[in-house]
């Protein structure tokens, strides 16, 4: 495994559309472990998507169980996800290893129903709220070329200079 090298705002790259998956082996799997290990070196990690690495593929891993008294599906792979309902809307604050120096009032679904497939081809769909529903729409924003930056509520009032890295 290896960590890989984060693409930090402005780089073009995290602006580019990521293309679906067709080849569910062992090469997919392996960059699978190095994203997951560039994830868990960040601080405060709970999330990341293939396109952050430069790696245009829709790919990305969430895993909210280190955050205590939060409902959680464990670590997610989240390959060719597809959101297939959501419910309500919720103002949060959300930070992003791509944007280290800002955090940003983002309003994101409560609730979602989301389909896609795991590291092995198997299809599955789960229904999630909260942190953890958060997390993952922030990452599938990444797969189309969005930053958190792009939904901020109010570009005057809702973008925060970061002061703790956690």
């Amino acid at each position: 495994m290896a960590r890989l090298e984060v693409l930090k705002y402005p780089d073009p790259r995290l602006k580019e559309v990521s293309e679906p998956v067709d080849a569910f082996d062992d090469e997919l799997r392996h960059f699978i472990s190095d994203l997951e290990e560039t994830m868990r070196a960040g601080p405060g990690g709970v999330g990341i998507a293939a396109s952050q690495v430069g790696h245009l593929q829709r790919v990305a891993i969430v895993d909210v169980s280190s955050k205590p008294k939060i409902a959680h599906h464990g670590r997610l792979v989240l390959i060719n996800p597809e959101i297939l309902k959501w419910e309500g809307f919720a103002k949060g604050r959300e930070g992003c290893m791509s944007v280290p120096d800002y955090t940003g009032n983002v309003i994101r679904a409560k609730k979602i129903t989301l389909e896609f497939f795991n590291e092995f081809g198997e299809k599955r769909e789960i229904e999630t709220s909260g942190f953890e529903a958060v997390a993952i729409q922030h990452e599938l924003d990444h797969l189309e070329g969005m930053l958190f930056l792009d939904r901020l509520v109010s570009r005057r009032n809702d973008l925060f200079q970061r002061k703790v890295y956690s």
